[in-house]
């Protein structure tokens, strides 16, 4: 480890408090809201994942980069989170299926990065005091400009990303001639939710965060797909009037995630920024459906309000977070909707959730 890589690094939290750490080499400041992840594997995917759009990423897991970076493990077509906070950075890294560093690939993003941050203290201090805006900085002689330029930094409640990360451009994936066809909204999309949808039989077509219901009608599709996604669901109001069309129609709709919420909000029922949010790659939940219960993969810091679902008699709450109780599924009594709080495409993450993709082929097959 060179020079370059032990300078001295800070990580600042919006209250003032200060943990210290080195950088791994990438010089710079980045802003972002500070947040969690407990996921012991899967770091290349939680860095390109759009919902991250925007955060802090602080590691849990004790080594970052020991397996390298693969580019077939991907999420987007670039890093998302706004820098990086861990305790070990691993310069070296052993996989036969790598195709490089951990740090080459931070390096090309320009992705700012610390190490050697005792993120055990940094964790439980965020677990107790919330999630909270931070900045990352190898510029530890001006920490009075730093918390001057983080307090003009916005707070995420009210902060639309989605036009951050959306796709500029209508495209298509899958095989043209496929049995069914899907209309997806994009407002943060996941790569892996397409490789699901295209593995049982989609030609889908990926719409910017701005298209209208006519633009993803004009598709003809089978069934309509809302993404997940950054940022607060209220200010999408686009997005919401393109749910409500759709579920005016009776068409067969699947959200996820910040899709999820759109739909909540669509219909009325309130959301709500959490305490910490949830973020991680083994959270139970229990669909109330059927009884079982499902390890998932999650990564949201809005909800939907469990005492507004229920106050609404159009829908049912199917899924449960069983740490908190709060709300992981939902679905209209009378319509061909339904929708998920957490991704059932994992990656990464446990695959115990992906029938839920099953459910909205089967969905549109009782209309086709």
């Amino acid at each position: 480890m060179n020079y370059k890589q032990h300078k001295k690094a800070i990580l600042l939290l919006a209250d003032g408090t200060i943990f210290e750490g080195k950088s791994i080499g990438i010089e710079g400041t980045a802003f972002g809201e500070i947040c969690y992840n407990t996921g012991m594997t899967g770091y290349q995917e939680i860095f390109t994942d759009p919902s991250y759009y925007g955060q802090m990423m602080l590691a849990t897991n004790a080594h970052i980069g020991n397996y390298g970076v693969n580019d077939d493990e991907v999420e987007s077509d670039s890093i998302k989170i706004a820098g990086l906070v861990c305790r070990n950075f691993s310069f070296n890294y052993s996989r036969d299926r790598s195709n490089g560093s951990l740090e080459d690939y931070f390096e090309k993003q320009n992705l700012i990065a610390i190490s050697d941050v005792d993120t055990r203290a940094v964790v439980r201090y965020v677990r107790d005091k919330g999630a909270m805006n931070s900045v990352i900085s190898t510029d530890i002689e001006n920490i009075e400009s730093l918390k001057k330029q983080l307090a003009e930094q916005p707070n995420m409640e009210g902060l639309e990303l989605a036009s951050k990360v959306s796709t500029k451009k209508s495209y298509t994936v899958g095989e043209e001639g496929a049995k069914y066809k899907i209309s997806v909204l994009d407002i943060g999309i996941k790569n892996n939710i397409l490789r699901n949808l295209v593995k049982r039989g989609c030609f889908v077509k990926v719409f910017p965060y701005t298209a209208t219901f006519e633009d993803l009608q004009s598709f003809n599709p089978d069934g309509y797909f809302l993404s997940n996604g950054p940022g607060d669901p209220t200010p999408l109001t686009g997005a919401q009037e393109v749910a409500k069309e759709i579920i005016k129609r009776d068409l067969p709709l699947f959200g996820i995630c910040l899709g999820h919420q759109v739909i909540a909000l669509a219909n009325g029922i309130e959301t709500y920024k959490m305490h910490n949010g949830h973020r991680g790659i083994n959270h139970p939940v229990k669909n109330l459906i059927t009884g079982k219960g499902e390890v998932t993969s999650q990564n949201h810091g809005f909800v939907v309000s469990l005492d507004s679902l229920k106050a609404n008699d159009d829908f049912e709450m199917t899924h449960q977070h069983l740490n908190d109780d709060t709300v992981a599924g939902m679905k209209m009594k009378n319509k061909n909707c339904f929708s998920v709080q957490y991704h059932p495409e994992a990656s990464p993450g446990p695959h115990d959730s992906s029938y839920l993709f099953d459910e909205f082929i089967e969905n549109i097959k009782k209309v086709k």
